[in-house]
């Protein structure tokens, strides 16, 4: 029997991905199959029209199971990019997203020399903030030591050994000012999680939400700011677009001032900025 070209098995893929309900299942079955064939994607088109060998087709098959029980695509193939760079996940850590990426933004900004990722999981943040800043050093925490072992196959993959990772609930275990301190904590509220896309049950519900409000990470970072930031250094955390104000609110009892919130690129806010407040403000 002759093997089937990728052409047949991308038409019969992005069909069965649609029927399971998988949002975008033309770009999911595409890198799917360049998974499977072991070739970087943008040489898929290339290839399509050859026949895939029977075991590129088995693992082919096998990752559209996965997918079409709604694993991520990220899961299956091991990466997610971010920031133009590709980081391993797992299960462990939450995928790095494009919104998040607004954060890079605002802290490439202005200067910075020692950065603190608070909640680091995946270590995209930190890892991204010091390979970006040649020079620059940091250190990530994370409650979770298999997190925290993923961050640091990221730092080895991407030959950045400016950065270390220390198991601790935020702050806890750390010592020292950092005139950048960053976190993309969790933040959605318990009442919240019914609702959100089945993928979501493949990531580490404790970095999703707090099991309450959704604002009790803010809490915790505001308390330990202060003692962490160095004169004029700057907090940024990711948010979700209806929190600004809750969230600087709660900055603002603990002695930090909001500078700036800083829309996603769909114009919801994602990032509060903020800083120690000067004496008298």
């Amino acid at each position: 029997m002759t093997a089937p070209t990728g052409s047949v098995l991308l038409a019969g893929a992005v069909a069965r991905l649609r029927a399971a309900g998988i949002p975008d299942p033309q770009r999911d079955a595409r890198r799917l199959l360049a998974h499977a064939l072991e070739i970087a994607p943008g040489r898929l088109t290339l290839v399509l029209p050859e026949p895939v060998p029977p075991a590129a087709e088995a693992r082919f098959a096998a990752a559209l199971d996965r997918r079409a029980a709604r694993e991520p695509v990220s899961h299956i193939v091991g990466l997610r990019t971010f920031w133009g760079r590709d980081f391993r996940v797992s299960r462990d850590v939450l995928d790095p997203r494009p919104e998040t990426e607004t954060l890079i933004e605002a802290a490439l900004s202005a200067p910075y020399s020692n950065v603190l990722d608070l909640g680091t999981g995946s270590g995209c943040i930190l890892l991204t903030l010091l390979l970006e800043r040649p020079g620059t050093a940091g250190t990530g925490t994370d409650i979770s030591a298999p997190a925290l072992a993923v961050a640091r196959e990221n730092a080895d993959r991407l030959g950045c050994d400016r950065a270390r990772f220390v198991l601790s609930d935020w702050d806890a275990a750390v010592e020292g000012r950092f005139d950048l301190v960053v976190s993309n904590p969790p933040y959605i509220a318990e009442a919240e999680m019914p609702g959100l896309a089945p993928d979501l049950a493949f990531e580490p519900r404790g970095a999703l939400t707090d099991g309450g409000d959704g604002l009790s990470a803010y809490r915790a970072i505001a308390r330990a700011a202060p003692a962490r930031l160095a004169p004029g250094g700057r907090l940024l955390v990711e948010i979700g677009p209806t929190q600004a104000r809750a969230v600087s609110a709660i900055f603002a009892g603990a002695g930090l001032e909001t500078v700036a919130i800083r829309p996603d690129l769909d114009g919801r806010d994602r990032v509060v900025e903020a800083r120690v407040a000067a004496p008298g403000t």
